[in-house]
């Protein structure tokens, strides 16, 4: 599910969790328990990838059909705890996003304080929109903070998934490189940050992110009710099974 290898100071964490990467409640407990270890561990500095042509294909939709609502509920507390997570991670996290990073996936590659991507690997984009459901506060609060603001909204609504290039463009992925150069670029990108000083560094971290901190934990209070009563409605859940079945090959590793 999690392969994780030591590189001079730097963890570098592959997911190879099924054919994408899908974020279901088994990925994420594990990644959240992992990046609470690693917090405390001896890596200066984390590198975050997959592995084949995809980053993260984001939540297990099939899941979220076959579960139904007592799922839904349980996964979008998980969920929340697994982005506060690796968002408030105290070190160096660099995405190296290998491939495709879509709705779940890219908020994943969003917490990291770098992203950089390989040239012509896939697509980047947040969906959810598209698929019919809203935003729960964490993933939303850090996209706001990771995206600029003059494409936030539009790349919400729109639900579009775009390419490399167009994702530096509107400020989806920071860096692209040769996919032959991402994995000594994000360690390199990596040992940058971590040269600051590990204390130095996560105070700057703290200070940057408590504002997006506190608008997720008030945004969960104020909001998570009504967003998994939608989530985990039979409405919901219906639009969910009719864009897989739009979008996807009739297969065990659909998902978005």
């Amino acid at each position: 599910m999690i392969h994780v290898e030591q590189q001079d100071g730097v963890a570098v964490v592959r997911m190879e969790h099924g054919k994408v990467n899908a974020l279901d409640l088994e990925l994420c407990e594990e990644l959240t328990a992992l990046f609470r270890d690693l917090a405390q561990g001896e890596a200066d500095a984390v590198v975050l990838t997959g592995v084949g042509t995809v980053f993260s294909a984001g939540v297990d939709l099939l899941r979220m059909i076959d579960g139904g609502a007592p799922y839904v509920q349980r996964y979008l507390v998980v969920f929340h705890h697994f982005c506060r997570t690796l968002f408030t991670f105290p070190r160096p996290l660099v995405a190296a996003i290998n491939g495709h990073a879509i709705a779940g996936g890219c908020v994943v590659a969003c917490t990291a304080d770098r992203r950089i991507m390989a040239r012509g690997s896939g697509r980047v984009g947040i969906p959810e929109l598209r698929v019919g459901v809203p935003f729960p506060a964490a993933p939303l609060e850090i996209l706001r903070f990771a995206l600029p603001a003059r494409h936030f909204q539009q790349l919400l609504y729109s639900g579009a998934t775009v390419e490399t290039e167009e994702a530096v463009e509107c400020g989806l992925v920071e860096e692209v490189v040769e996919p032959d150069d991402l994995m000594g670029r994000a360690l390199e990108a990596a040992r940058g940050l971590a040269a600051m000083g590990q204390e130095n560094f996560a105070l700057t971290k703290q200070q940057i992110r408590a504002p997006i901190l506190e608008r997720m934990e008030r945004g969960q209070q104020d909001t998570h009710a009504t967003v998994e009563r939608i989530w985990s409605s039979d409405a919901t859940l219906a639009a969910i099974r009719d864009y897989v079945s739009r979008t996807f090959k009739p297969s065990r590793s659909e998902k978005s």
